[in-house]
């Protein structure tokens, strides 16, 4: 087993991607991959969970937003593909199976293992089964494109702290582990809060880590990072919890800074989606610290790339 510990997910990263170059040749479906299997992962601070490393890898700060909210609230709606159309590519008839709202919030159509990881940590403090499960052999058999890559979660509550554990089957280190880290620690820190608990430690396993090899180029170009910042907190009550991520959802502000921050961030986006840019970034200049920060890169990013393609219309490539 390799181990990696860092205090952002900043730095997290920048070793995982290095960790991950030196990997064994593979190529499961055929796709040129580095891989290191079994490895394990250390983040003491939780709350610095968004990456913002630019020019190497830019992220849509939106879209990290958004799908902690689609997952939160149980979704497996279509409108997260508003935010990521790449995802339709994963879709059976326009759903994506493997989505993990619905295992979480409604397993079975019977059980909201959220709402029970919460009740059994408050009756048994010390308990060993405050758990998640997000894979599904019954269902993951059935050959659909989206198969769930985290297997599920862990939490323990000792000494006044909540550490939590994600375990996954597989992880892309440069395109889906900024996100992916996003939301577990988001669900980290809301769970500490609806326990009265410090945040604690968050353990990260995967079996296999992985870089595809058409993203090595990129990598190369990460030299050097930033720790990422801490971010605003996001604890709130669990009663009112649905109704504050249907708020989200919709673009409406709930009295809450953090999550009206994530509010404006999906906004903003929408709109710009529409073509309205000057009201995305009127919307966006609302969203300050490092959410803020990463949107205005991400829309630098889109400009960028807009230009690009002008350019090559013009020569005659395209």
């Amino acid at each position: 087993m390799t181990y990696l510990t860092a205090d952002t997910v900043a730095e997290l990263f920048a070793g995982a991607v290095t960790l991950a170059k030196t990997g064994e040749k593979v190529a499961p479906r055929g796709m040129a991959t580095r891989e290191v299997l079994d490895v394990h992962m250390r983040l003491s601070q939780p709350r610095a969970r968004l990456l913002h490393a630019p020019p190497a890898r830019i992220l849509n700060p939106a879209f990290a937003v958004a799908e902690t909210v689609w997952h939160l609230s149980g979704s497996d709606d279509p409108w997260i593909f508003d935010y990521n159309a790449r995802l339709r590519r994963y879709a059976d008839g326009g759903v994506l199976r493997g989505a993990y709202g619905p295992r979480m919030r409604n397993w079975a159509g019977k059980v909201d293992q959220l709402r029970r990881v919460v009740e059994i940590l408050k009756e048994d403090p010390d308990s060993r089964r405050a758990l998640i499960q997000l894979y599904d052999p019954a269902r993951d058999a059935a050959g659909h494109k989206d198969v769930p890559c985290t297997l599920g979660f862990a939490f323990h509550l000792r000494a006044g702290r909540l550490h939590m554990t994600t375990t996954m089957r597989g992880q892309d280190v440069w395109i889906g582990m900024p996100y992916d880290l996003f939301f577990y620690t988001v669900l980290h820190e809301l769970v500490a809060g609806w326990l009265g608990a410090e945040l604690g430690y968050f353990h990260h396993h995967v079996g296999s880590l992985h870089i595809y090899e058409n993203h090595l180029g990129h990598a190369e170009r990460l030299t050097s990072l930033t720790a990422s910042e801490i971010m605003p907190d996001l604890s709130t009550p669990w009663d009112g919890f649905d109704e504050l991520l249907r708020h989200v959802q919709a673009g409406e502000l709930t009295g809450h800074p953090g999550w009206d921050a994530m509010t404006d961030a999906m906004h903003s986006y929408r709109l710009w989606k529409h073509n309205l840019r000057d009201a995305a970034l009127q919307r966006a200049d609302r969203v300050h610290g490092p959410l803020g920060q990463a949107l205005a890169s991400w829309y630098s990013e889109l400009n960028r790339r807009a230009a690009s393609s002008s350019a090559r219309v013009v020569a005659g490539v395209r």
